[in-house]
């Protein structure tokens, strides 16, 4: 017979993680979120940080600032694409799939995370793009 052990985790063993080289969030929530081994990154979109823009000139420009903006909090954490280990993509619009993906692949060239991409109405700014991810924070 095995024997489970439940474990509890307080408030206090949850760590907040922020990069300014990131957007600051535009609601109550944070950049990310480091507990049991995990960091639980918030969704993002394709916000400059230098300037609260929205970059919009082209789907894969969109795309290439998202993986920016997740990298620079993955790396305030200590970490890099290399521990991400899921990742979540909304598209406003699934015929951008192919060139979201083509920028998306870059940044995993190998060994990449399991994932799924839905399509919703609308996000944030009028963004056409956001991506979540979670990764291992502790080996």
């Amino acid at each position: 017979m095995v024997n489970f052990a439940l474990h509890k985790y307080s408030m206090s063993l949850k760590t907040i993680v922020n990069s300014p080289k990131a957007p600051a969030p535009i609601g109550p929530y944070s950049q990310a979120v480091q507990a049991g081994g995990l960091l639980f990154v918030s969704g993002q979109i394709a916000l400059q940080a230098e300037t609260g823009q929205l970059v919009q000139t082209s789907i894969e420009e969109e795309t290439h600032q998202v993986m920016k903006n997740l990298q620079a909090i993955l790396n305030a954490a200590g970490l890099g694409f290399d521990q991400v280990v899921k990742c979540s993509i909304f598209v406003t619009d699934l015929s951008n799939f192919a060139a979201i993906n083509s920028v998306y692949g870059t940044y995993f060239a190998s060994q990449p995370p399991a994932r799924e991409t839905v399509e919703v109405s609308a996000l944030p700014k009028g963004a056409k793009v956001e991506i979540s991810c979670m990764a291992l924070a502790q080996l």
